[in-house]
């Protein structure tokens, strides 16, 4: 429920993976790099028709998504659905990320961006954008020192913003000064990555993390109702994992993985609405079954999906949710397949060297700069919301993938 009493769905889009035409996401990256084209526009109005009908109401975006096109293609789908503006939610954010946005002008800029590219006069929920990102001291520059956090609020009592809120990553010094001052912002909504690997174990995959358990209660204590991103750690939950389906499987044989991990979230009474970057039509077409039919998980069932958590982090991978922030690579590296593959085949075993090589050619073709073309340059790391050491896996990929090499030439 928002804090004006409309009553919010339970699954809300996430707008950071828009259908393209060659079957992908708008955030995924291409031999040309970026281009607006490669969205297709088509499938998105289908695809949002199909989600309003079918009773979800909450759409989040952002300036930074998809290379900058998501608000607009997001409001022409909107504006095309056949349903009136009181009929949805749009979530949007200050994502003012480089030094150059931080002035209070360039903000605004921004906020009136939005606005003509979501075609609407307000916003509904709108959030400082991935608050501990890069550091307390990046948070102060780019929302108090400022002014930005005081201007979001006067236009809360503008009703320019109807609900002011913010998303949080990385620093937990960040989020712990946005809930010291709940009193003289009274924050509406808070958005956090929250998932069953993440709800206990999130400081295991990195000291810094919040464990999804603490950012919850800490935010229900003081009746902030929670937006969840992440409930699928950016898929990795939804794809067919050995491990965790044996723990899964036996008490539903019907349900998919990626069905349990968004029951998980959606069994704590404080939870709005849970995101979920739906790509492909058959992912929309479950997801919206799943809260058709939904029942919260049993005392077994989160004990089971606990296990499932203990035997996922057994897997070593590494957090990565292909959200994209550490793209362009100045060098032309295509991380976030990268760390994919690192994860679904290098660390997985049970392949033969040349089996292996060809899934790195699969996975990032020849024409694209691969693991040996990183320099160590470390200009990506700021920008992972996940902390990941990104040039130590280039150089572990690009090590495992030359013993492998070797391995084919001494047959």
């Amino acid at each position: 429920m928002q804090s004006d009493g409309r009553k919010v769905s339970v699954l809300g889009y996430g707008a950071m993976r828009l259908p393209t035409v060659d079957g992908g996401h708008a955030n995924s990256w291409a031999k040309s790099g970026y281009s607006e084209s490669t969205i297709d526009q088509e499938m998105l109005d289908r695809q949002i028709r199909y989600l309003l009908e079918h009773g979800v109401n909450y759409f989040d975006t952002s300036p930074a998504y998809c290379r900058g096109e998501s608000e607009r293609r997001l409001g022409e789908a909107l504006a095309k659905s056949g349903f009136a503006r009181k009929d949805y939610i749009i979530a949007t954010k200050l994502s003012n990320f480089a030094p150059s946005q931080y002035p209070l002008d360039a903000c605004r800029k921004m906020f009136e961006n939005s606005l003509r590219f979501l075609r609407t006069d307000y916003i509904d929920n709108y959030l400082l954008h991935s608050i501990g990102n890069d550091g307390f001291a990046t948070f102060s520059k780019r929302y108090l020192e400022n002014g930005a956090l005081d201007w979001c609020a006067e236009l809360r009592r503008e009703k320019r913003i109807r609900n002011l809120g913010f998303s949080f990553h990385g620093d937990p010094k960040a989020f712990e000064w946005c809930i010291e001052h709940h009193g003289d912002y009274k924050w509406d909504f808070c958005q956090i990555q929250m998932n069953y690997v993440d709800w206990r174990h999130a400081k295991e995959v990195n000291a810094r993390n919040l464990d999804g358990k603490y950012l919850y209660e800490t935010l229900a204590e003081r009746k902030i109702p929670v937006v969840i991103m992440e409930p699928l750690l950016g898929g990795t939950l939804a794809r067919y994992n050995e491990a965790l389906a044996r723990h899964l499987v036996p008490l539903d044989p019907e349900a998919s993985l990626a069905k349990w991990a968004l029951r998980f979230c959606a069994s704590f009474p404080n939870v709005m609405t849970i995101l979920s970057g739906m790509t492909r039509t058959e992912h929309i077409e479950e997801n919206v079954a799943t809260f058709e039919d939904f029942r919260p998980c049993t005392e077994e069932e989160f004990a089971a999906l606990e296990r499932a958590a203990l035997e996922y982090l057994k897997c070593g991978n590494v957090p990565c949710t292909a959200c994209s922030y550490c793209m362009p690579c100045p060098y032309g590296l295509d991380i976030p397949s990268l760390l994919r593959f690192r994860n679904d085949v290098l660390m997985k075993g049970g392949k033969d060297a040349k089996s292996v090589l060809a899934e790195y050619a699969k996975a990032v073709p020849e024409e694209l700069r691969r693991a040996d073309h990183c320099t160590g340059c470390g200009l990506c790391r700021p920008h992972c919301p996940q902390q990941i050491n990104i040039p130590g896996e280039m150089a572990m990929i690009d090590s495992q993938i030359d013993l492998l090499k070797n391995e084919v030439a001494r047959r």
